[in-house]
């Protein structure tokens, strides 16, 4: 007899339970939904968590890092998947300096002169590759 309690349940007895738990689940995911974007960004969809952006300039620079900067007209696009923006300088395309970011979305900046920051990195088709930290509009 023992075994049959057990093997039975009660569904309108656990019916308040069930519907209790449904809700929660749904108003966790729904929550975290909503708010994924200002969490994962510090409320900005144009950079890491922790980078500051305005409306003319983006990014951090760590006080102790060394950096290497330049200046020029950002345009999209890299060369043979190397970079996804360039700077346009006035040299012309040999000197164009290929960037790439993981903090800051490039692409807000495009179409503006500009000024980056950021670490030089191994390239085998850009003449130089930069992966950008801070980006300021040039006066």
């Amino acid at each position: 007899m023992e075994q049959q309690s057990l093997n039975k349940f009660d569904f309108k007895k656990n019916l308040p339970f069930i519907v209790g738990a449904f809700l929660v689940v749904i108003l966790g995911v729904g929550t975290a939904w909503m708010l994924k974007d200002k969490i994962m960004t510090g409320g900005s969809k144009s950079a890491a968590p922790g980078v500051t952006v305005t409306s003319t300039e983006a990014g951090i620079l760590d006080p102790s890092g060394k950096y290497d900067t330049a200046t020029g007209d950002l345009k999209e696009g890299g060369i043979d998947n190397e970079g996804t923006h360039h700077l346009e300088v006035i040299q012309g395309p040999s000197h164009f300096v290929y960037l790439t970011s993981s903090m800051i979305d490039l692409q807000s900046f495009v179409g503006k002169k500009v000024q980056v920051w950021g670490q030089t990195q191994a390239s085998k088709k850009a003449p130089w590759l930069i992966d950008v930290s801070k980006i300021k509009i040039a006066e």
